[in-house]
């Protein structure tokens, strides 16, 4: 495999358009690329994914504990890492992947035990599942307050039900605190998509992962 790109951040802060973006960007370049998304909604190794974002195993993100949820979030990917994409040439890109644990479950633990958690969360991926660690990490930055705006307005556009991160307003605040700490402790690269209370345009945010990727090789 070549690079292992991948680009996270909170809800609704464009990931999936950004990972496209990029996706053609590196193909026009003659690139061979190929794209993956986090979780794998309908896959016999998201059901346990499936059932904690619906609300199966409580109403609440916080009902799931850190290290649990963040199992059932990394056998999703070990399952499609074994089945999918293990051997793959050329470049690939992730629409999330470990960080989104360090994003999302990170957040429900106590500050004092962050810095054991990603320990362990690294190792566990990493190490002792043996699944392919990023080259370089994107953090698409957007306050809690901008993500909270974006999913409304998707929601009232597709109708789409929230899950139970998205419908959290106070857990989407947290998830903010632990991607900045998460950002700074492990090197990740910070995009900031916005300025004061406007998001910047896809092509804006697009030309800066684009730059930093190409300044940094």
């Amino acid at each position: 495999m070549g690079r292992f790109i991948v680009l996270d951040g909170l809800d609704a802060s464009g990931k999936e358009t950004q990972t496209e973006y990029l996706r053609r960007a590196l193909s026009e370049r003659g690139e061979q690329v190929r794209v993956l998304s986090y979780p794998r909604y309908g896959t016999v190794g998201c059901g346990g994914v499936e059932l904690y974002l619906k609300g199966a195993l409580g109403e609440h993100p916080e009902d799931t504990g850190a290290y649990a949820a963040s199992t059932l979030f990394a056998v999703d990917r070990y399952l499609s890492y074994r089945t999918e994409w293990a051997g793959c040439d050329g470049t690939v890109i992730a629409n999330r992947y470990t960080t989104a644990n360090a994003v999302h479950q990170l957040s429900k633990l106590p500050r004092d035990r962050w810095e054991e958690f990603l320990t362990w969360l690294w190792d566990f991926e990493f190490v002792k599942l043996g699944i392919p660690a990023p080259d370089r990490i994107f953090y698409l930055e957007l306050t809690p307050e901008l993500s909270r705006r974006l999913l409304e307005e998707r929601a009232e556009k597709t109708g789409r039900e929230k899950d139970i991160h998205e419908s959290d307003p106070d857990y989407l605040g947290r998830c903010y605190e632990a991607a900045l700490f998460a950002a700074n402790r492990l090197g990740w690269t910070v995009i900031r998509c916005y300025e004061g209370d406007r998001i910047l345009s896809r092509e804006q945010i697009h030309r800066a992962i684009l730059s930093s990727l190409d300044a940094e090789g």
